[in-house]
């Protein structure tokens, strides 16, 4: 029950969560700072999919809004009965935070992959992803960073990067499925 008292404060908490995935997600188009590469669509294949931008960001966000209009008691009320009008909006709430466990769920996963399939950078065979079948191993052998010449610093900008990326989406996962049990909580007494 403490969740319930505290339902609004995590949908809150989703709102700068999913701000954070958009401005991070941007970042990634502009490897230190510069806008050469996304020109020449020199970027890796998972920056193009905009999962930081649409999925946890835009769509968490208003997906958090309309929890939060939900919860506020000045709420329409759709029913004549108080308990009627509850167990909807508790419905209502459920399907959203369900709605946001797959989109950031999604983009978790898009963000997972994009890690481990490593950056698309300049070595000496050329552009290519250079560390595709190392399985993400590459993340551990910091010498290997310095076959990606192109642009500079790549790979500790894409890994810390879609570290953040994958972190915020976590934890706007967690938040997501802790309202889906608090909502099925309050569904189930109604």
């Amino acid at each position: 029950m403490a969740l319930e008292t505290c339902g609004s404060c995590l949908s809150c908490l989703l709102i700068p969560l999913a701000l954070w995935s958009i401005v991070v997600n941007i970042l990634l188009y502009f490897p230190n700072g510069k806008a050469s590469h996304a020109a020449s669509y020199q970027l890796p294949n998972y920056v193009w999919y905009f999962e930081g931008i649409c999925f946890s960001g835009v769509m968490i966000l208003l997906l958090a809004v309309i929890l939060i209009t939900l919860e506020c008691n000045v709420f329409y009320r759709c029913c004549q009965s108080e308990s009627c009008n509850k167990t909807y909006r508790s419905f209502i709430s459920i399907v959203l935070a369900l709605l946001g466990v797959a989109f950031s769920g999604y983009s978790c996963i898009i963000f997972t992959l994009g890690l481990i399939q490593g950056p698309f950078c300049n070595s000496s065979h050329g552009w290519d992803y250079i560390f595709k079948d190392t399985a993400g191993g590459y993340l551990t052998d910091y010498l290997a960073w310095s076959r990606c010449t192109e642009p500079p610093n790549i790979v500790e900008w894409n890994t810390i990067l879609l570290s953040i990326l994958i972190g915020l989406s976590g934890l706007q996962l967690i938040i997501c499925s802790l309202k889906v049990v608090n909502n099925v909580d309050v569904f189930s007494c109604c």
